[in-house]
């Protein structure tokens, strides 16, 4: 990834807040047999490992985790928050008219060497912990318990795990670091306007980008 120094982001807590925040991850893989790319939610474990340890699964019948014994590695890749940038909400731009359109967006990239792991009591301890996580927020939280013990055997006998400890991670803050400090309030109140969650996520980076 083609990261200019001003909008390179290095904090461990910042990317993986980032991956929690966004946990629906691209997971690119280079197997025997070319790139192999799945969309899946994502736990992080910060602690394991320097960089931290990713976990995932897959369907039983996804041919991903009999391929990974033979990748050579793979990518997680996190989206954030983006949004289009329009140079008519520069104040610089009514002075000289010298700007163009543009995008600003966080991403996270992880890399690591992923492995299938086919165990029962780590499935089972991976679906419990990432229901309790998403279920959190719901009124009646659903937990696994709610569920008769057959139907979750045969539901984790369908899956099988991915763990894959990181080896690098790296992030990308394309937030108008690069405009002038007169255009960044304009940034922040034009999307702020539009009123939806990616925008005001845009927001919320472009004046945190602005303190730092």
């Amino acid at each position: 990834m083609y990261i200019p120094k001003h909008f390179e982001e290095t904090r461990p807590e910042v990317l993986h807040g980032l991956m929690r925040s966004h946990p629906f991850a691209t997971l690119v893989v280079l197997g025997a047999d070319g790139l192999i790319v799945n969309h899946l939610p994502m736990l992080l474990d910060p602690a394991a490992g320097p960089f931290g340890t990713l976990r995932c699964h897959v369907a039983r019948a996804n041919p991903l985790w009999k391929a990974l014994p033979g990748a050579v590695q793979a990518m997680a890749i996190f989206q954030g928050p983006d949004s289009y940038i329009s140079p008519s909400w520069y104040p610089t731009k009514r002075e000289h008219g010298k700007a163009v359109p543009t995008w600003n967006y966080a991403v996270v990239h992880a890399q690591g060497q992923p492995r299938a792991v086919d165990d029962r009591a780590w499935l089972f301890a991976h679906v419990s912990e990432m229901a309790a996580l998403h279920e959190a927020s719901q009124p009646v939280p659903w937990k696994i318990a709610d569920a008769p013990p057959d139907f979750i055997d045969s539901m984790v006998a369908a899956i099988v795990g991915i763990e894959m400890p990181l080896s690098q991670v790296s992030g990308k803050w394309k937030m108008s670091q690069n405009r002038p400090a007169v255009d960044k309030p304009a940034i922040v109140a034009a999307l702020e306007a539009q009123g939806t969650d990616r925008a005001r996520g845009t927001a919320a980076l472009v004046k945190q980008a602005a303190k730092d």
